[in-house]
């Protein structure tokens, strides 16, 4: 028999290809999830039931959160990265690890194909396809929920038909939860003028009390809560994320344009990618110059589209990482951010390399490295050639 390797989250859709791919074209399924880090041990072993139980001839749990962190997560912080300067692409960047560990294993496996569950109508059919393309060319895959256009009913009735009766009935809400934040979809979300409601969130607002927490950065990369260096990355992001979820912190509606041209609308909440990024940035902001800040920007907005969109292997991607890294290398210190419902500030930082150093003068107060005769001559020099068009061409009309 042909093996196949399915990607395998346990709901309806891969549940169908599950056993459409063994009854109706006799191939060997192995199924197998990729772990990001938004899954607890329960629910690791529920899919793993559920997978066994539709007739799998083999599944595995592979855990590939210490990749997500490395290639995708550390790189988002370094370069702050917000779709569309909301959305902290909880979800989309997920894909690239999941889809590269599941096309290495079908090569380790020696299968025919590889078969995610897409649809034709969202995103993660372009990232899925892409990376199996480019990481097993050799492996033929199949997308059947697209291919045969079919519709929940239609998956639902012929599962049934082959003695499945798992609960299949549509949450009012999906949820998407991962180590980077939770994607939260639903019938306001498929309108321009409506938001989710209170219970449509997983978490809710049970702190009411202010709190201030101390985050640590070294070299850029998110390492310490309240004085506890975590050796572990991942962890230090969960403790965060322990801390600020009761306070119903980043929430927000994310409105982009997808691969395929059509826009789409997503609630989220993601309370320790938000307040990373806002404390990293505020950091950089004291640590970096101008142009180092300008040109950082630059770049982080399209490596965050260009990850999106699932173009992680375009070796511009690694030229783009090479900067991002380097920039990071004074970008060391702490940083206090206080949290109340449903929102957070920054308070302010300490950084042994923060420029802003009162040494040098402070901002209009005074002024310690310069006089005031070099200043007026630096005004005049600095809009000499703004000065020199106007006299020859006049004011513009």
């Amino acid at each position: 028999m042909k093996k196949v390797v399915l990607a395998f989250s346990g709901g309806l859709d891969t549940s169908y290809c599950a056993v459409y791919l063994a009854k109706e074209m006799g191939l060997e399924v192995h199924a197998a999830l990729a772990d990001t880090g938004g899954f607890t041990p329960h629910e690791l072993e529920n899919i793993k039931q559920r997978a066994l139980a539709l007739g799998v001839t083999s599944y595995v749990a592979l855990d590939v959160t210490e990749d997500y962190y490395r290639n995708q997560i550390r790189y988002m912080i370094y370069g702050n990265v917000l779709k569309n300067s909301t959305y902290p692409i909880s979800v989309s960047s997920e894909r690239i690890s999941q889809a590269t560990a599941i096309a290495k294993y079908a090569q380790e496996l020696g299968a025919d194909y590889l078969c995610h569950g897409s649809t034709g109508a969202g995103n993660d059919q372009i990232r899925f396809d892409m990376v199996f393309n480019i990481i097993a060319p050799e492996i033929e895959v199949l997308a059947l929920i697209r291919e045969k256009r079919l519709s929940r009913e239609e998956e639902i009735a012929y599962l049934r038909e082959n003695g499945v009766d798992f609960d299949f009935e549509k949450a009012l809400y999906s949820i998407n939860q991962g180590l980077w934040g939770t994607s939260v979809g639903g019938k306001e979300t498929l309108t321009s003028s409506r938001t989710l409601p209170e219970e449509a969130y997983p978490t809710h607002c049970t702190q009411t009390e202010p709190r201030q927490v101390v985050l640590g950065f070294e070299k850029g990369e998110f390492i310490e809560v309240d004085g506890h260096v975590y050796d572990d990355r991942i962890e230090a992001i969960r403790a965060l994320h322990n801390i600020a979820s009761p306070y119903a912190i980043g929430r927000d509606m994310h409105v982009g344009d997808t691969i395929i041209g059509i826009k789409g609308r997503v609630g989220f909440e993601a309370p320790a990618p938000l307040i990373i990024i806002k404390a990293h940035h505020t950091l950089e902001k004291h640590v970096l110059t101008k142009w180092q800040l300008f040109w950082k920007d630059q770049i982080a907005a399209f490596y965050g589209n260009h990850l999106h969109e699932g173009h992680y292997y375009d070796p511009v991607m690694r030229d783009m990482e090479a900067m991002l890294e380097k920039s990071q290398r004074n970008v060391t210190g702490k940083v206090t951010v206080e949290l109340n419902p449903y929102r957070f500030f920054v308070v302010g930082i300490e950084s042994a390399h923060d420029l802003m150093n009162t040494s040098f003068g402070a901002y209009g107060e005074m002024m310690e490295d310069w006089t005031a005769q070099d200043v007026q001559g630096f005004g005049k020099i600095l809009g000499n050639q703004t000065k020199i068009y106007y006299k020859v061409n006049g004011p513009e009309k």
